[in-house]
């Protein structure tokens, strides 16, 4: 029973969310999509222009986000923003 902890759903999400930063963050979508060199993105990226991006790639940050954090975002979310912080600021805000 030393690992109960881990039968709770979504716990590393939550600890992940818990404690994210924006260099955390950058390192999961660099891990996430292959194209992406690690060390490409800042929080100033214009993620729209670091690599091809299309509805597959939104589906897969999408799910990267929910899976690592335990946020939903959705299309709009990521229409309405420019940078890789402003993703982050949207998911901080729904950690918060």
């Amino acid at each position: 029973m030393l690992y109960w902890y881990l039968k709770l759903p979504n716990f590393a999400a939550s600890i992940n969310a818990a404690f994210m930063n924006i260099d955390d963050f950058i390192t999961h979508i660099e891990e996430e999509f292959d194209d992406l060199t690690p060390g490409t993105l800042k929080p100033e990226s214009i993620f729209r222009e670091v690599f091809e991006w299309n509805s597959i790639n939104a589906l897969i940050l999408i799910a990267m986000v929910k899976t690592e954090y335990d946020v939903a975002i959705n299309a709009e979310d990521i229409a309405n923003s420019k940078t890789v912080a402003d993703i982050y600021r949207i998911i901080e805000e729904r950690v918060s």
